[in-house]
């Protein structure tokens, strides 16, 4: 399996089980301050690890261009997104909410199809159907729904159409540090969402369920962003945002194993038409002759047919490593994903 999938279903394995976690570590803290708290779980753990890999504070090495791409999408994904959401789940049942937020995944590619071009083949499109239908019959309503208000669904919708801009601004960044990207956007989205909290009368709860809270937040929150940046470097954004969308799915799997939930017909549904989704993905080909632009960019990368600049590592040398480097204007023919090099228009 491409590694980068990996990346992206691991993203969405730990940002799925997160959520039966913290139902359970909840209990009666309001939800602006439940984002809030998971959301400065993430950026507080990130920013120690990344202080702990660098052995101290280091500047970030994000281009001066890309930051206005990372402040949008922390802006839309990490302030409007959640308070859009906490809002509009207090006139829309949980059933209808969870429905909607299978629209994330849907924006998410429209965005990055039309407004980004990003190459979309059949087999794409499909396996990105399968997904979402799977979504949508894991979280149907099975009973009666109390929201019938149209404000609440508005306010939900609204939300995912935030994260679905986050996610394809997030992507213009992707090939930066991932530690440091999912650290600011914990940051200043945990920080924006408790003061909100306070604001509207909140109190933390004791220091045992707070630091909870906060640890769920590093694993579903920030290490579940780190892999789907990581994702977005590889795979682009409709890809990411497909193979992301089965979280709803391990979600409801990690409540089935781990907290002996009842299963349903749906569950099993959904998790065939997920696995379609998935199969598709895995099995996708896409190639053609194509030009690659003069580039100059900072990630980590080995010696590849991409990267055959000079300097002391030996070319085809396994070992990772980064620096700024350029890459020349070249012309060839091979499979590939609309990553960070391939995002030419088709």
């Amino acid at each position: 399996m491409n590694r980068n999938v990996t990346f992206a279903l691991a993203a969405a394995a730990l940002f799925g089980a997160s959520t039966p976690f913290a139902k359970r570590l909840t209990g009666d803290m309001p939800p602006v301050l439940l984002a809030g708290l998971l959301y400065l779980g993430s950026g507080l753990g990130l920013t120690l690890i990344r202080l702990i890999r660098d052995r101290g504070f280091k500047a970030s090495g994000l281009p001066k261009a890309d930051w206005p791409w990372l402040l949008g999408a922390v802006f839309f994904g990490g302030v409007v997104g959640p308070v859009a959401l906490m809002f509009g789940l207090t006139s829309t049942s949980g059933s209808t909410a969870s429905l909607l937020l299978n629209l994330e995944a849907v924006l998410t590619a429209v965005i990055a199809w039309v407004v980004f071009k990003e190459n979309a083949d059949r087999r794409i499109v499909l396996g990105m159907a399968a997904i979402v239908a799977g979504g949508v019959v894991l979280a149907w309503p099975t009973g009666s729904s109390t929201g019938s208000d149209w404000v609440g669904p508005v306010l939900v919708a609204l939300a995912c159409l935030c994260w679905a801009i986050d996610n394809n601004l997030t992507r213009k960044v992707s090939a930066s540090d991932a530690l440091f990207i999912a650290g600011v956007k914990g940051l200043i989205a945990g920080t924006v969402n408790t003061l909100l909290a306070f604001g509207l009368g909140a109190a933390l709860p004791n220091l045992s369920l707070t630091l909870s809270t906060m640890g769920v937040g590093l694993l579903g929150y920030g290490l579940s962003l780190v892999l789907f940046v990581l994702a977005l470097r590889g795979l682009g954004t409709a890809r990411t945002g497909a193979y992301f969308s089965t979280a709803p799915f391990i979600g409801a799997a990690v409540a089935l194993l781990v907290f002996a939930e009842a299963s349903s017909t749906a569950f099993w549904i959904a998790a065939i038409l997920m696995g379609i989704g998935v199969f598709l993905h895995l099995t996708e080909r896409h190639e053609h002759e194509h030009l690659h632009d003069p580039l100059e960019h900072n990630h980590a990368h080995v010696h590849d047919e991409h990267h055959l600049h000079q300097h002391d590592v030996e070319e085809g040398d396994v070992e990772t490593h980064q620096h700024v480097h350029q890459h020349a204007v070249t012309r060839h023919s091979h499979s590939h994903y609309p990553d960070i090099h391939h995002r030419h228009g088709h």
